[in-house]
């Protein structure tokens, strides 16, 4: 009998060529589950992982290695930045392909805990790659070492745990093995994905071991659609053939899964209506029938009315968040009873729901097909039909300027946004007041076309996101929708997109301060304290000037093209031009304050932010009786 054949390889060099011949698949189709590796160098991976890298591409140029995979390198300037360029990417893949990110020990490991958390609470797969400190110990502590008295074992990558989906330290060169299957394992699991972590010990990473052939081989991970249980899905047609005023929440679980016509055939089917989340938005096109927009705090009037007086909510691939349930004060109908399709247990379980395991596009499939012949009340199709109407007419109007010559407002930016895309653009944003706006008014066209980071709303996402979706959609115009307090967090991936030549385009609106929390402020009693960007006044509170900061120079300075547009006119030229060219590009606009979204605050769906039970100031008095009534209309679905 012939031996095993080994290879002898470092650890880190071991770990490079196992990810180059990981895949997934799904539907017959495989994908590479680790398409390139981000990485910033330092004492705690230089000679590891760096090295591994660069060996594996100049091996494959030279051709010593004809055929085989390769790890590509992506070079980032700030380790949150790549995560957030890495998740972006997972998320345009439909989680079939993720990016890997190495970081040295200290701060650049501890810069990838924001990152993680947002791959995690927004169930995308990204493999994290931090050096760690010496795991043999010769020299203890080691620059950047933090020292923990009572634990030896404890380093600032432990910081990374609570914000994984799978936590690994490596401090034996065959300890890699399982790791790294348990790693794959989780990253292509549409339950189980996040972040993954594989803490790597500097001279573990350098250390040589030989490695079984079978180690390298191609493996798949195959992503299956589970189909519902025979008895549930009896219930769950039981349940919706028994609805007078059924509607549907579609979630990004709908966009995961690549449920988007199943989810169409259905509604076709029976004329249940759709609202959608943040990230289930432009699960169907805002122009079908059924589509009645976004829904909760940052809803449509159509889709919100329809949740107060549902008497069977359908979740589909949807976690139901506080903003998707008005703080559980939404769905206020006697009696209103919910079932949940998901492909995770612990969604499908929320608010008491009658649950549905199952992929969303296997589950739609199969609820259609039970469903043979069932159609809502007419009456109830025309009402929502009607309401929609009406909605469409006041996006018109909020998006209209009345003379060409005006500075834009932001809704007005988002209008002049909406007349030039077609179906292939991608509108990417995470943080500040255009989510809301975005949510209540933008007309999805296309899947994937509405890309939201609501999840974590994390500031300073929205830059690598966009680069990373479009690496994954080099053929699709990228818009990156960023206010100035966004812009102020992480603009460093500017030079990234102009090293690497991914024509992004980023729209960079300047409001002067963080236009959403000072809304906020103002209506919890916090009188917009510390939300603007201005001088410091007489009586020390930051309401003097604006500060005379020049963004779109900033954003010059770092290698991008700008075009500066003051007025609603010179916004749509400057976005035409964006959007034909063929290199990062910045459109600057500076808006008017007072903006003309649909609805008023008082009549929106409520998001419960608590305000101070007793208070001087007569705004938060004012405030705390306002949150008293709306606290009132909470209830526990059980």
């Amino acid at each position: 009998m012939n031996a095993p054949t080994t290879r002898r390889l470092t650890v880190a060099q071991a770990l490079v060529e196992f990810l180059a011949h990981q895949y997934t698949e799904r539907d017959g189709r495989r994908h590479r589950l680790i398409n390139a590796c981000w990485g910033i160098f330092g004492h705690g991976n230089v000679a590891g992982l760096g090295q591994a890298l660069l060996e594996s591409g100049a091996a494959s140029r030279r051709g010593e290695t004809p055929g085989a995979p390769v790890l590509p390198y992506l070079q980032g300037r700030n380790e949150q930045a790549m995560v957030h360029a890495a998740v972006g990417y997972a998320r345009q893949c439909d989680r079939l392909s993720a990016h890997a990110v190495t970081t040295s020990i200290g701060p650049g490991a501890t810069n990838l805990v924001t990152g993680a958390a947002l791959a995690t609470v927004n169930r995308l797969p990204v493999l994290l790659l931090p050096g760690d400190t010496f795991a043999t110990r010769p020299a203890d502590p080691v620059l950047q070492q933090l020292e923990v008295p009572q634990a030896g074992d404890v380093s600032v990558n432990d910081a990374l745990r609570p914000v994984s989906r799978y936590f690994d330290r490596v401090t034996r060169p065959e300890a890699l093995i399982p790791a790294a299957l348990q790693a794959m394992r989780v990253l292509a699991d549409p339950v189980d994905t996040g972040a993954v972590t594989l803490a790597l010990p500097q001279d573990v990473q350098a250390e040589a071991y030989d490695w079984p052939e079978e180690f390298f081989a191609d493996r798949v991970w195959r992503v299956t659609r589970p189909l519902p249980d025979a008895d549930a899905l009896a219930d769950a047609v039981r349940a919706i053939r028994g609805a007078r005023r059924p509607l549907l929440i579609a979630g990004g679980g709908v966009h995961h899964s690549e449920a988007e016509d199943a989810l169409c055939a259905f509604a076709d089917a029976t004329g249940i209506p759709v609202a959608s989340t943040q990230a289930g938005k432009g699960s169907l096109r805002y122009d079908h029938p059924a589509d009645i927009g976004g829904i909760g705090h940052t809803g449509t009037a159509t889709a919100d009315a329809l949740a107060r007086e549902a008497d069977l909510v359908i979740g589909v691939g949807t976690r139901y968040t506080d903003f998707t349930t008005a703080s559980a004060t939404l769905f206020a109908a006697p009696g209103v009873r919910f079932l949940n399709l998901n492909v995770a247990p612990f969604d499908s379980h929320k608010l008491g729901a009658a649950s549905l395991v199952a992929d969303a596009r296997a589950g739609l499939e199969a609820l259609t097909k039970e469903l043979s012949g069932h159609r809502v009340d007419a009456a109830y199709e025309a009402g929502y039909g009607a309401a929609k109407a009406d909605w469409e007419r006041r996006v018109d109007a909020a998006f209209g300027a009345a003379d060409d010559s005006v500075r834009p407002s932001q809704t007005q930016v988002l209008g002049a946004l909406d007349a030039l895309v077609d179906d292939t653009d991608i509108i990417l944003n995470a943080a500040g007041s255009l989510p809301g706006d975005l949510h209540k008014l933008w007309r999805a066209r296309s899947r994937r076309q509405y890309h939201l980071e609501y999840g974590y709303s994390c500031m300073g996402y929205e830059i690598p996101g966009a680069i990373g979706v479009r690496m994954a959609a080099p053929d699709r115009p990228v818009w990156a929708l960023v206010g100035d307090g966004t812009y102020l967090m992480n603009p460093t991936e500017i030079v990234t997109a102009v090293q690497e030549g991914v024509p992004i385009n980023l729209v960079l609106i300047q409001n002067h301060g963080y236009a959403s929390i000072g809304g906020l402020s103002q209506a919890t009693g916090g009188e917009r304290f510390g939300t603007d960007y201005r001088f410091r006044a007489a009586d020390g509170t930051y309401t003097g000037a604006p500060l005379p900061v020049d963004l779109a120079a900033n954003a010059a300075s770092l290698g991008m093209h700008v075009l500066r547009a003051g007025t609603v006119g010179e916004l749509r030229a400057a976005l035409a031009e964006a959007r034909g060219a063929n290199r990062p590009t910045c459109v600057y606009v500076e808006t008017e304050t007072a903006d003309t979204v649909p609805g008023a605050p008082e009549a929106q769906a409520w998001w419960d932010v608590p305000v101070a039970e007793t208070a001087t100031r007569p705004a938060a008095v004012a405030a705390r009786e306002a949150y008293d009534r709306h606290a009132a209309g909470r209830r526990r679905h059980l």
